[in-house]
C-alpha cells in the first residue's frame, strides 16, 4: 500500500472518530448543558498535555530524522569506499585488477537485488552479503604487487576494504526500527490523550469548533506519521535508497 494512502486513511479514521464522537455527543447531551461550565484545572491540565506531548513528539521527529541522515551517510560511505576499491586497482596487474572488480562488482550487484529487500523486510542482513565482502577482502590482500605504483595503491585498496566492512556494519546496526516499542505507546497514547483533551473542554458546539478539533487530530496523525516514516530509513526513509550504489555501478540496477 502506497505511504501516502496509508496516510490519508489515518487521517480520515482521526477526522472521522472526532466528527463522530461529537455528532454523538450532541445527540446525548441536554439542552440545560452550558460548555462555559469547564472547571479551571481541566484547561490548565489540557494545557500541560499539550506542552508535554509536543516535547516528546519533537524529540521523536528529531530522533528518526537524525537517524535518516546517519543511514544516508552510512550508504554512501559504503558505496564510495567499493568504487576507490575498483578505481584503485587499475594499476594491478590485469588478472588480479579483474577479479577484484569483479568481487565487487558481484557484491554490489547481491547488496542491491537481494540483501536490501530483505534487509527492509527483516531489519537484518543476509550472510551471502558478508561473504561476498570477506572475498573481496581476501582477494585484495592476496595480491602482492611489484610494481612502484601497485606498491603504493595497495594500502589504499586495503584501506577502503576495511572502510566498505565498517560502513556495512554500521548498515546492519540502522536497519532496525529507530524507536522503541514503548516509544510507541507514548506517542499513540499521547496523542489520543492530547485529543481527548479537547471534549473535556466541551469544545463541541459550533461548526467551526468541530472543524479545529478535526484538524488538530489530523496534525497529530501526520506527526505520528512522520516519525513512522522515517523509523526505517533504509525502508521508508531515503527516497533512492540504493541510488548512490546504482549510480557508481550501473550493472548492477540489473
Amino acid at each position: 500500500m502506497p505511504q501516502w494512502l496509508i496516510l490519508v486513511l489515518c487521517t480520515l479514521v482521526a477526522c472521522g472518530a472526532v466528527v463522530g464522537v461529537v455528532f454523538l455527543r450532541q445527540q446525548r447531551v441536554g439542552d440545560d448543558d452550558d460548555p462555559s461550565e469547564t472547571p479551571d484545572v481541566i484547561e490548565y491540565m489540557t494545557m500541560m498535555i499539550g506542552v508535554v506531548y509536543a516535547i516528546v513528539l519533537g524529540l521523536a521527529i528529531a530522533g528518526v530524522w537524525e537517524a535518516r541522515n546517519a543511514a544516508e551517510e552510512t550508504v554512501q560511505r559504503e558505496a564510495q569506499a567499493l568504487h576507490e576499491v575498483s578505481a584503485r586497482v587499475e594499476v594491478y596487474p590485469a588478472e588480479a585488477r579483474e577479479r577484484i572488480r569483479t568481487d565487487v562488482a558481484d557484491y554490489v550487484r547481491h547488496t542491491v537485488r537481494e540483501e536490501w529487500p530483505h534487509m527492509s523486510e527483516h531489519g537484518e542482513l543476509t550472510d551471502e552479503g558478508g561473504r561476498l565482502l570477506d572475498r573481496v577482502r581476501r582477494d585484495a590482500m592476496a595480491v602482492r604487487p611489484e610494481d612502484p605504483r601497485a606498491v603504493q595503491s595497495y594500502q589504499g585498496v586495503v584501506d577502503q576494504v576495511a572502510a566498505a566492512d565498517a560502513a556495512r556494519e554500521q548498515r546492519a546496526a540502522q536497519a532496525a526500527p529507530t524507536m522503541p516499542t514503548v516509544v510507541w505507546f507514548g506517542l499513540i497514547g499521547g496523542g489520543a490523550l492530547s485529543v481527548g483533551m479537547v471534549f473535556a473542554l466541551q469544545i463541541q458546539r459550533s461548526r467551526r469548533e468541530v472543524m479545529l478539533a478535526g484538524l488538530f487530530s489530523a496534525l497529530v496523525v501526520f506527526l505520528i506519521f512522520l516519525v513512522w516514516h522515517f523509523d526505517q530509513p533504509f525502508a521508508r526513509g531515503l527516497d533512492e535508497p540504493t541510488g548512490v550504489f546504482t549510480a557508481l555501478f550501473p550493472d548492477a540496477a540489473g
